[in-house]
């Protein structure tokens, strides 16, 4: 742990360069470094953050991409910081007292445990760190595997000790004596609960499960029992108050999901009284507790259940009650499928059964199989009437808890009139609500394109319709569905998919649901849905091109907006790129912060004071914390991982524009090495995707890429221009509007002398990848090209599969990112038009394909026939499969591995570097995994690459 006092140190300082009289003149400091793939691994970034509630305190960790990070509390009211290393799973208590958190075991340390191929049970532990905020003062408890705080209540912590794996009793044998009972998985740990305040704690032996209720009243825990102290097995509640301890459950069998109310005088768990670990089929029991019973009560089971007959009491599904505390929803299943055990493997046909009266394609069904096996039909239990209900059925299985849970009734939702037609990705529904009392239902609604939501007080089910482009609410009392908006466009006004638009959203309601706030491009509107003509614009951004959207301080605040007090804005300029934040208050919207950078929409407030923390960055300025109130009047930076960029070499932004071949005015972004010399020529480099100019302020990490993505930081530290411009498209014409837009801009970039027309390259993934393979096919004015994921054949991909999902990709090119905008029969034309397989002796490109044979989304054999088709033709081109990788690689040791050689490939064709002998020799089958020849090759002429 490291301390430092601020204030202190910033004195001294400012004294010591006021006392230097006539000092040497300062060195002028160190040429800056270029990034270079060694940076990635110790490179920082700030990956969580938190305040305490009584805003004395910021924790957030500082973390390698690999290696051991540590987390930093700084004092904010104190001017302290403290740091602890390893520290992960941070908690701060809802007191304010202390931050809990697990402490890792060093990474070389668990690594050489790796090589020295240790048991699971022998492997380095995580330890517990209390760190009290009020002392710092750290603790460390070695050996814990979980721990838990109340939700919103402090004083207290339990944590479950994971005690190494105990000596063989050699003695039991001989002496007839029954072994020994030893901590595992199955019997369970020690849980201790530690009283943070007195420093006294208990413990609990063979704990398998436990739970604190939210408000800090009560504990509960299951325990396998334990035989030297005569403790049974079964569910025990300890009073915290007073420290007293009642067994509610007395039984053998796996208990588990423990569940209390909100008040903590409730507690719910289901149980597997079953001990056989083999059986196939559960037959979980449903029990219910209440403050002042002996004994928990068994309310429902196979025999009683309120679904179809034969159904169970689901094991699978969450427990929780109603915000009051009126009721108890858990799950009921079907009886599961069960293989027959007598029959042996080779006696076992696995097939696969295509029907035309399938819900879903066999492949999206195995997709969701481990899900669909524990799928679980909410119920309801009346802890008043003891009355059990069945709300949802296997038709109308997705069901919406009202006010919390509160109301008498629930949404339910059905796409079994829908869910066949694969061919369209947008959710349909029919919804109803369904009483809890009696399990009547009304229809709201048929054929629903829209994601359904409820008011916070119930009175409203409300959705933006895609197919009418506007906003409906269903008034749950009257029955009656109403247009909330016309002739205005609150759907995304910059679409040019051949679909629906999608709305740009709300922000939530009133008190006592009197009005709904929603969005439209630019401006907050609200909205009565008992008078739609209240219809009402608050902020005036459209006339200045900003857009405005409310930021949600409380999480807990169920989306209620409360108009009397100032809200606070986040602002964003689509002219200048600038953004910030606004207050709004009554009619008035005052500006606190802005400028040009891109300030993030996600504040974190202190649940009981105005201190905030937020992030701002630019292209060159890391996302740094910054400390300040609701005023944004005193900012203070209290990181400093951007000092990491100051030792290299980094580069500048700056936004271009250009006409397109269809006379569209575009903007693109354009990075620059820092020693930027106009009298120089530097190899450009093109990468696109869709539109990306609103990101000119985004922050770069450096970092091994997962994709054809060239990391614009790495890319001008290394002298290389690079080009981002944005598209846009016309339906039935992918192909041609990316050569509209993108050719063009490269055109007139070329204007410029420092640009080397003879160096150019061209880089994209997945829709990119598309785009790039198309390009290469109708122009040859780039030098290389490096295509990932991309789609080579538009009419063999259509009939594919997103392996992924499941989902047939028919509707990828008919309504989404394709933009065919009909089917394969209806314009075989477009599809053919549009593939590059069909032009490929038309390209002179050297190209690099990266195509994993797990993509799970575009179809690997795209990358097969792009490469096979031009290695056919006497065309140069790699492609690289990392076998079992998915669309994008997500295995660190690939990424660097891939990061590695595409920088080998462009450097080579883009500034005359040596050849790898990967690309010179090949790898053969047989030295896969053995050598990876990323040495150079033997050189070629000077001047030469490779065709």
């Amino acid at each position: 742990m490291k301390k430092l006092l601020l204030f202190p140190l910033l004195v001294l300082t400012s004294m010591a360069y006021g006392q230097k009289k006539g000092k040497k003149p300062t060195p002028p400091p160190l040429p800056k470094k270029a990034l270079t793939h060694s940076v990635y691994d110790g490179w920082k970034s700030i990956t969580y953050r938190t305040l305490s509630n009584d805003g004395d305190w910021a924790i957030y960790t500082a973390n390698p991409q690999e290696g051991d990070g540590n987390a930093i509390f700084y004092g904010l009211k104190k001017s302290k910081i403290d740091s602890v290393q390893r520290a992960a799973d941070i908690r701060v208590s809802y007191d304010s007292e202390v931050a809990v958190f697990k402490i890792k075991p060093q990474a070389a340390v668990v690594r050489d445990a790796k090589r020295k191929k240790k048991k699971r049970e022998d492997m380095p532990k995580d330890s517990l760190g209390i760190y009290s905020l009020k002392t710092s003062q750290l603790t460390k408890i070695p050996k814990v595997s979980s721990f838990a705080l109340p939700e919103k209540a402090g004083g207290f912590v339990a944590y479950q000790l994971e005690t190494p794996a105990a000596k063989r009793d050699t003695t039991a044998r001989r002496t007839n004596r029954k072994p020994a009972k030893k901590e595992s998985e199955e019997n369970g740990y020690q849980l201790v609960l530690k009283n943070l305040k007195s420093g006294t704690q208990t413990s609990y032996s063979f704990v398998t499960d436990y739970a604190f209720s939210k408000n800090g009243k009560r504990l509960a825990y299951v325990t396998t029992g334990n035989d030297s102290t005569v403790k049974l097995p079964g569910v025990y509640v300890v009073d915290l108050a007073n420290g007293s301890s009642q067994k509610v459950f007395e039984a053998k069998g796996k208990t588990k999901k423990l569940s209390f109310d909100e008040a903590g005088d409730q507690l719910a768990f289901v149980t597997d009284p079953d001990t056989n670990a083999k059986s196939l089929v559960h037959y979980h029991q449903l029990y219910y507790w209440k403050s002042g019973q002996a004994q928990a009560l068994k309310v429902a089971d196979q025999a009683n259940q309120p679904g179809p007959k034969g159904w169970l009491v689901s094991g699978d599904a969450p427990l929780a009650f109603a915000k009051n505390g009126s009721k108890l929803f858990f799950g009921t299943a079907p009886v599961p499928a069960v293989a027959d055990t007598t029959m042996l493997p080779e006696e076992v046909v696995n097939v696969e059964v295509w029907g035309p009266k399938d819900r879903t394609l066999q492949p999206q069904q195995k997709v969701t199989a481990e899900r669909d096996k524990k799928r679980s039909y909410t119920a309801v239990y009346d802890p008043a009437t003891n009355a059990l209900r069945q709300l949802a059925t296997t038709e109308m299985d997705e069901i919406l808890p009202v006010a919390d849970g509160n109301a008498d009734y629930v949404v339910a939702l059905s796409d079994l009139k829908y869910s066949h037609e694969h061919w369209d990705w947008n959710s349909r529904n029919d919804a109803y609500v369904v009483s809890t009392k009696d399990g009547s239902k009304k229809l709201i609604g048929e054929n629903i394109r829209g994601n359904i939501r409820m008011s916070p007080e119930g009175k409203y089910a409300y959705w933006f319709s895609l197919s009418d482009t506007a906003w409906f609410a269903h008034g749950i009392a009257t029955g009656k569905t109403v247009q909330l908006t016309k002739d205005r466009k609150f759907a995304d006004e910059d679409d040019d998919h051949p679909d629906f638009p999608r709305g740009y959203g709300s922000t939530g309601w009133t008190k006592g649901d009197a009005l709904l706030y929603i969005y439209d491009k630019y401006d907050v509107w609200t909205v009565d849905p008992a008078n739609p003509a209240s219809l009402t614009r608050l902020t005036k951004g459209r006339e200045v091109k900003k857009t405005y959207r409310f930021i949600n301080l409380d999480p807990e605040d169920r989306g209620l907006v409360d108009p009397s007090k100032p809200q606070l804005v986040h602002l964003f300029d689509h002219t200048t790129k600038a953004s910030g934040y606004a207050q709004w208050s009554g009619s008035t919207l005052t500006v606190l912060h802005q400028g040009d950078f891109a300030a993030s929409p996600m504040v974190t407030k202190a649940k009981n004071t105005n201190d905030l923390l937020f992030t701002k960055t630019t292209f060159r300025e890391y996302p740094d914390l910054m400390a300040t109130d609701l005023s944004f009047k005193n900012i203070r930076k209290i990181s400093n991982l951007g000092e990491q960029t100051k030792s290299y070499r980094w580069g500048t932004v700056e936004m271009v524009s250009w006409v397109s071949g269809d006379g569209v005015t575009l903007q693109g972004l354009l990075y620059k090495p820092d020693d930027f010399d106009s009298t120089k020529k530097y190899p450009m480099i093109t990468y696109f995707y869709e539109k990306e100019s609103d990101n000119i302020h985004n922050f770069v990490t450096p970092a091994p890429t997962a994709s054809a993505r060239n990391n614009y930081a790495y890319s001008v530290s290394n002298g290389y221009i690079v080009f981002v411009p944005d598209i846009v498209y016309q339906d039935g014409y992918p192909g041609p509007s990316a050569y509209s837009c993108i050719i063009p801009g490269v055109l007139k970039l070329l204007e410029n002398p420092w640009v080397d027309r003879t160096r150019l390259g061209i880089v994209g993934h997945s829709w990119g990848g598309y785009q790039t393979a198309y390009l290469i096919t109708k122009t040859n004015l780039f030098k290389t090209a490096v295509p990932g994921a991309p789609v080579a054949n538009m009419t063999s991909a259509y009939g594919g599969i997103r392996w992924g999902t499941g989902l047939s990709r028919q509707a990828q090119y008919e309504h989404t990112q394709s933009r065919i905008g009909g089917t394969l029969w209806e314009k075989p034309q477009q599809y053919f038009d549009n593939s590059p397989l069909f032009y490929l002796p038309n390209v002179q490109t050297p190209a690099l394909i990266l195509h994993n044979d797990e993509d799970d989304a575009v179809p690997w054999y795209q990358g097969i026939e792009l490469y096979v088709g031009l290695k056919r033709l006497g065309k140069p081109a790699w492609m690289l499969n990392y076998n079992t990788e998915k669309h994008g690689l997500r295995v660190r040791k690939n990424q660097k591995d891939w990061t590695i050689r595409m920088w080998q490939y462009l450097d080579h064709y883009l500034k005359d570097a040596p050849a790898p002998q990967w690309m010179t020799e090949g790898l053969p089958m047989i030295e896969k995994g053995v050598n990876q020849r990323l040495e150079p090759a033997a050189a070629l002429p000077s001047g030469k690459a490779m065709r």
